[in-house]
């Protein structure tokens, strides 16, 4: 191989190594970025559950005061 050729192979792999440098920063910050998202992901589904379970504890509350509520009404003779 010639000097030119080689100094031409060099300068291509040297632009490669620079494409594949970026590329490899690149899919170290999606990866960030993608763990950050499952993080939130987890957190919003925690938050899902829990306010499921606080709706689920106002809807039983709910029922009991009904409840209390049509014996009051019997009791005092106002349902019709």
């Amino acid at each position: 191989m010639s000097e030119t050729t080689e100094n031409l192979v060099l300068e291509h792999l040297r632009h490669i190594r620079a494409k594949v440098d970026s590329i490899d920063s690149k899919v170290d910050l999606l990866t960030l970025r993608v763990n950050s998202l499952e993080t939130a992901m987890v957190s919003i589904k925690y938050e899902i559950v829990y306010c499921a379970d606080v709706d689920n504890r106002h809807q039983m509350a709910i029922d009991r005061l009904d409840k209390r509520l049509d014996r009051i009404e019997s009791r005092l003779e106002l349902m019709p």
